[in-house]
């Protein structure tokens, strides 16, 4: 370790203050979709296992302030996605109907939306909308998030993107109303200025 010096350091006093990010950069529906995508390429995702209780699953979220997490094998594989509404929600009283587990013994896998449900938009698809087709994506669908596929080198679909529709209605300023199922800017756009 001889080659490197030790860095000076300075004793800290008075008022000092700690850095605070910028605010989350400000949106229209009509600003660039890639604007409000959460890429992947640079943060990291937060990921579980299918073996995992789905009250440390629910832990896990508030601890690190998401509201949805991938669900990824020992391989590093997508296996599924895990919202905090399907803990939260129904789905647990539904999976124990029959078995007479424990809320605490429900893992994962048991209430996620698997692999082969999962849809995701292209990112050439993302690279070319503006923020209101992936709301009235997220609105039509019903859902709170959304993924973005990519291609690696050899081809193989690489989720290289989320989106969040509480992370857009922060950008946006906004809450954005879900009980109506808004399809065009236009329709999405009319209902924020009525209500």
């Amino acid at each position: 370790m001889t080659e490197y010096l030790v860095l000076p350091v300075q004793r800290l006093s008075g008022s000092v203050r700690v850095f605070k990010p910028a605010p989350a950069k400000r949106v229209s529906m009509e600003s660039p979709a890639i604007d409000i995508m959460t890429d992947l390429r640079h943060s990291h995702v937060a990921t579980i296992t299918p073996q995992t209780s789905i009250d440390l699953a629910n832990l896990y979220m508030k601890q690190r302030g998401v509201r949805s997490l991938l669900v990824l094998n020992d391989d590093h594989t997508l296996q599924g996605v895990i919202t905090a509404t399907d803990i939260l929600g129904e789905k647990p009283m539904r999976f124990n109907q029959d078995r007479q587990l424990k809320h605490s013994e429900i893992m994962v896998a048991d209430i996620m939306t698997p692999l082969n449900s999962i849809e995701a938009t292209a990112i050439e698809e993302v690279r070319r909308a503006k923020v209101g087709h992936i709301v009235a994506s997220l609105c039509d669908a019903g859902r709170q998030h959304t993924l973005v596929v990519d291609k690696d080198s050899d081809g193989t679909p690489l989720i290289c993107g989320i989106f969040s529709l509480t992370q857009i209605e922060k950008q946006l300023g906004y809450v954005i109303p879900h009980n109506e199922v808004a399809k065009t800017f236009a329709e999405i756009e009319a209902t924020v200025v009525a209500g």
